[in-house]
């Protein structure tokens, strides 16, 4: 009975040494570091070799638009992460003190699906001087028979990207949280101390405040640093919904990047270095003031009287979660009507024709369609099986190491990210070819099912193993008869994310592609410059549709088993 155990357990515990794991252990293990690893650090120093030449800093320095895009970059950035976290914190609060958090986060997944430039196109059509709020206002507000000169969208201050990426952030930040919150023991655990500091004298959202609050959030520093590091550096929102004159530096060093003089080129990148010292520079900063307010914490007084002002946030908070879904629902309604609208004069409220044309050019794209699926369903069965495979073999000292090199795509600026992976893709000669897009996906997408799935992979109940062991059953039987089957529900989740990070991907997938391997993303985003509503909305709905239907697959495939309670005869009660 002691030797199965023993061989069960001798996998990747947090005191193995890599000394005493078995020789096929250890190469497995280097295997997986060098297949994502190498290919990494190749791109990222790739990209810095171009990136930081001198005279590509002379022609960034010397550039007139530089001062001004750095301050949107700066103002945008900034506004909207400091504003999803302290919005998500509300909503957070609010929904573990009404112990309503899992019904309020049913339509997350929804919003996680809906890419990025999806949401944006969405939200012009809705906000534009000629969208569909204006057209529902003009006949008792605003009286207009032509589209009025607001600058409600590409506005010159940014709120509208501000208000796109919180949109867009505030989802992800709670799926986050939610993930954390799905474990038992520390759920009850919480929930235990948040009721003992009410018998203290605490109100029900000042425990939060003062107990799980600062338990949850550092467990959030990774994600709120890559939705600064997003914020910062996105290209594919910014070219849609952002300033156009000036443009964030994101898109200036983008615009930059796809001019013909290499010097041009060269400062392309080196505006990708600038952002990226950014983002290190704020990331510092704001660990740093984590660390200052943790030390406040331990100062913070007793409990206020009976008068809390923090009740006031309730109804707050209650309000932003229904315009949040509001707001949600209205950019995919819009974008439904705008794909089916023929001729749309203004003022009107609704097209005086409805036309399939856009989805039949759709239909008729067959390989942008087949491009997008193959990709996405490649990249996210490569991540998730990357993922699982580090995930059991390696020690716990090693992912503690190792994880934030992983993370390195999700915080490096996709303009200077590309230029690594575009150089990389020259040398193995995979330039323009589906293979070469598949393995920039694939490092993109990587980190995102790392981390949709750590947690509850790491939380796994050891004794199931140890009582499979005592059963006398091998490491291969468990895995897949116990292990594997009750992770399925994470397991079908990180897919279903790895597969809406694939489809988001707009920055590799052109530069890689070289323009030949065209995209669901790519198509929405260049079409979203010209004046075909249809088609773009078409377009935008269909990357919608990829990724939520994936999502509803992963729910239906990680639903919970049904066990028999009347076993037949000859037959012992196990899962159907």
């Amino acid at each position: 009975m002691d030797s199965p155990l023993r061989r069960l357990t001798a996998v990747a515990g947090p005191g193995r040494t890599l000394r005493r794991l078995p020789t096929w252990h250890r190469l497995s293990l280097w295997l997986l570091i060098l297949s994502a690893g190498l290919p990494m650090v190749w791109a990222a120093m790739a990209a810095l070799r171009q990136a930081l030449l001198p005279a590509a800093w002379l022609a960034l320095l010397a550039d007139a638009q530089l001062s001004a895009a750095l301050v949107l970059t700066l103002w945008t950035g900034l506004a909207s992460t400091v504003l999803s976290w302290g919005l998500t914190a509300c909503l957070l609060s609010e929904g573990f003190v009404r112990q309503q958090l899992p019904r309020w986060l049913r339509a997350v997944p929804v919003m996680l699906a809906t890419p990025h430039a999806a949401f944006a196109i969405g939200l012009v059509f809705l906000l534009s001087p000629s969208g569909w709020l204006v057209r529902l206002l003009s006949p008792w507000l605003t009286g207009f028979d032509f589209p009025p000169p607001w600058p409600t969208t590409q506005d010159p201050w940014g709120l509208s990207l501000i208000l796109a990426l919180c949109a867009k952030e505030i989802p992800f930040l709670l799926w986050v949280a939610a993930s954390q919150l799905q474990r038992e023991d520390t759920r009850r655990r919480w929930q235990a101390e948040h009721a003992l500091a009410q018998t203290l004298g605490y109100s029900p959202r000042q425990a939060f405040w003062r107990v799980v609050w600062p338990q949850l959030s550092p467990r959030l520093a990774w994600p709120a640093l890559a939705v600064l590091a997003y914020s910062l550096t996105v290209v594919d929102m910014a070219l849609v919904i952002g300033p156009a004159s000036p443009p964030t530096l994101a898109v200036l060093s983008w615009q930059w990047l796809q001019d013909a003089d290499p010097l041009t080129g060269r400062q392309g990148a080196a505006a990708g270095a600038l952002l990226l010292l950014l983002v290190a520079g704020l990331g510092g900063l704001g660990r740093l003031t984590g660390r200052l307010h943790a030390r406040r914490r331990m100062h913070w007084p007793g409990p206020k009287p009976p008068g809390d002002p923090t009740r006031r946030k309730g109804c707050a908070a209650i309000t932003l979660l229904w315009l949040l879904r509001g707001l949600y629902a209205a950019v995919l309604l819009a974008l439904g009507i705008g794909s089916v609208a023929g001729l749309w004069p203004f003022p009107a409220v609704w097209p005086s024709a409805l036309t399939t044309e856009a989805w039949l050019t759709v239909w008729q794209s067959s390989s942008t369609l087949g491009n997008s699926l193959s990709l996405g369903l490649a990249s996210a069965a490569l991540g998730l099986l990357w993922s699982v495979a580090w995930l059991e073999l390696a020690p716990r000292s090693w992912d503690t190491r190792l994880r934030p090199l992983l993370y390195a795509s999700m915080l490096m600026p996709g303009v200077l990210w590309v230029i690594g992976l575009h150089a990389l893709s020259l040398q193995l000669g995979m330039d323009g070819q589906w293979p070469g897009v598949l393995g920039a996906h694939v490092l993109m997408v990587l980190p995102y099912v790392l981390l949709a799935l750590a947690t509850a992979y790491q939380d796994f109940d050891a004794r199931h193993a140890q009582l499979a062991a005592s059963l006398g059953h091998g490491r291969w039987y468990f895995l897949w008869r116990v292990k594997w089957p009750l992770l399925q529900r994470a397991l079908a989740s990180a897919f279903a994310v790895g597969f809406a990070v694939s489809m988001a991907q707009y920055l590799p997938t052109l530069y890689v592609g070289a323009g030949r391997l065209n995209t669901v993303t790519t198509e929405a985003v260049t079409l979203a410059a010209g004046a075909q509503r249809s088609l773009t909305s078409a377009y935008a709905w269909l990357q919608w549709c990829l990724p939520v239907l994936v999502f509803a697959l992963a729910a239906w495939a990680g639903r919970p088993r049904v066990f028999s309670t009347r076993p037949t005869s000859g037959q012992h009660i196990g899962m159907t």
